[in-house]
């Protein structure tokens, strides 16, 4: 027998629990990292659990009953279990302190998923969002509202450009506008500002 198996099963029963956890969860944990870090992790192979009715899930990879937060439970329980095995003579004292760091580093994990996806973002702009802004004139917009002209305008921090029509006077290159509607879609209806 090797020195770690030696060591291993001359534990106590209740610390070979709480070491079998810490050290299985803490290889898969890292496992789980590495993954992250080289970008081959899959959010979407999380195991969510579902019921019926009223449940914790919030859906997709932001599940509080995921593979993720089992593992993190799971490191929690095990070296909280480890580290307090000795630290009190009632060994289901040990148990509840254990589930109880065990949860905590469960509900972390999801709390802190929960405010990283709230910096995601898809990038899509809605051209009704540039309703009530200024804009510049990138080609100039020619009188009537029949032909349209170019205007450069900044959503969500990035500059874009649309096609611009206004019912008054002529509105040269260069000149400020704000955008009074969204016409068809796709054309911004301007004034002068």
């Amino acid at each position: 027998m090797n020195d770690f198996a030696t060591w291993y099963y001359g534990l106590d029963s209740g610390l070979q629990v709480f070491w079998g956890c810490a050290l299985i969860s803490s290889l898969v944990f890292a496992l789980q990292s590495v993954l992250t870090i080289i970008g081959m992790d899959n959010a979407g192979s999380d195991l969510d659990v579902s019921f019926d009715g009223d449940t914790m899930d919030t859906g997709g990879a932001l599940s509080l009953f995921s593979m993720r937060s089992l593992v993190n439970f799971f490191v929690g329980f095990g070296w909280a279990g480890v580290s307090f095995y000795n630290a009190f003579s009632a060994k289901i004292l040990v148990f509840i302190v254990a589930i109880g760091v065990g949860l905590l580093f469960g509900y972390m994990f999801f709390f802190l998923r929960k405010k990283l996806m709230t910096f995601e973002s898809n990038g899509a702009v809605n051209i009704n969002e540039a309703v009530g802004k200024e804009a510049d004139v990138y080609l100039r917009i020619p009188a009537g509202g029949t032909a349209a002209g170019k205007v450069q305008i900044s959503l969500r921090g990035s500059v874009f450009e649309y096609p611009a029509v206004t019912h008054d006077e002529e509105i040269p290159t260069g000149a400020r506008i704000k955008v009074v509607e969204v016409l068809d879609g796709k054309t911004l209806l301007v004034k002068l500002v």
